[in-house]
């Protein structure tokens, strides 16, 4: 089961209304690469509602990691969706929140499929490409190969970006942009990076259930956040879990059967 609340958030819309903010409780069911929010608990065979339905998040491209700055409550996560739209989740224990956290990065690492060519534009201003939201057709070998990949490029772009502005000062809405650019380049770097230890940790487990994955990452020494420290190198088929919770706190979607939270 997992809670979750809608938080305050930035995106296209504006921030959410206050008296939209307050923790609310969910059953969260992550089923593929959809993660539904029910009110009440799961029960097999038994339709979504309409609500249900449009509550649902979709974890493509998603990070899930542990809210260290939010000290309001405990056993608190956040998740990131490919729009940048922010979610806090609170579990009912630690180690309720760490298997929410690996379960959703595991299977976005595993069936994200490789973003689109970036668009050829002649404006300088920096805007986050879009990223497909089907199923990967590549085989979990190729996709950990593609993560990397993609890790190596955005901690290139990164440093390239850093090392291009020191001794500058831009000012307004350059700052802002170049602001967003670096936060957009340090997320990606932490999202491939996360995506490609935790299928190598499948792959070295030669399971597709959750459980094992996470029994195999324990053994790895995976960090709290259910990554791998960087001198460990280590991947689960979509499955319906209800067991964790968490509360949910934030704005606009919800997700899970606990308390969560959303800011972009």
């Amino acid at each position: 089961m997992l809670y979750t609340a809608p938080s305050r958030m930035k995106n296209c819309s504006g921030p959410s209304p206050r008296g939209k903010r307050g923790w609310k409780s969910f059953h969260g069911i992550l089923k593929g690469m959809i993660l539904y929010l029910q009110k009440e608990e799961y029960q097999p065979g038994k339709a979504l509602s309409e609500a249900e339905l449009k509550n649902a998040i979709s974890i493509h491209h998603a990070l899930a990691t542990r809210a260290k700055d939010y000290s309001k409550r405990p056993h608190v996560f956040y998740l990131r969706t490919a729009d940048w739209r922010v979610f806090l989740f609170q579990a009912s224990s630690l180690e309720q929140m760490q298997s929410w956290i690996t379960r959703i990065n595991v299977v976005a690492a595993m069936f994200s499929a490789p973003p689109f060519p970036a668009a050829v534009s002649s404006q300088k201003k920096f805007s986050r490409p879009l990223l497909p939201s089907a199923a990967t057709r590549l085989s979990q070998e190729e996709q950990v190969r593609t993560h990397e990949a993609k890790l190596k490029a955005m901690a290139s772009e990164l440093q390239e970006h850093q090392a291009a502005l020191l001794g500058k000062k831009a000012r307004g809405k350059e700052a802002e942009e170049q602001r967003q650019k670096e936060a957009y380049l340090e997320f990606e770097k932490s999202r491939y990076g996360t995506y490609a230890a935790l299928l190598r940790v499948k792959l070295k487990a030669g399971s597709e259930e959750l459980d094992v994955v996470e029994a195999a990452l324990a053994q790895a020494g995976s960090t709290e956040d259910g990554v791998l420290p960087p001198h460990a190198s280590p991947s689960l088929q979509p499955s319906v879990s209800s067991q964790p919770r968490a509360q949910w706190h934030g704005s606009e979607p919800r997700a899970g059967a606990g308390s969560g939270r959303r800011k972009p």
